[in-house]
């Protein structure tokens, strides 16, 4: 049986409204005496595991960031060759 988020014991609904989801499952077991995946499910199931509007999560893409350097890095040395520091 999921619990709501008034089940859930203060300190855990606080870490989950500051976004930290580990230390809210953390907390959870050892107030409760849980197992990790029940507090996991708990916490994950209780709604209160939502994304703040306004905020942007970035996810690696690969090898994204690589080519943005590189690209930087060719930028750079063109520049440096156009006034003559080569």
């Amino acid at each position: 049986m999921a619990e709501s988020d008034q089940d859930l014991p203060a300190q855990v609904v606080a870490a989950l409204e500051r976004g930290q989801k580990i230390e809210a499952i953390k907390l959870l077991r050892e107030l409760r005496g849980l197992g990790l995946k029940e507090a996991k499910d708990l916490v994950e199931g209780s709604g209160t595991d939502r994304q703040m509007a306004g905020v942007s999560v970035v996810q690696s893409g690969g090898h994204g960031g690589i080519f943005w350097l590189l690209g930087l890095l060719l930028l750079a040395a063109a520049v440096a060759w156009w006034f003559g520091l080569f």
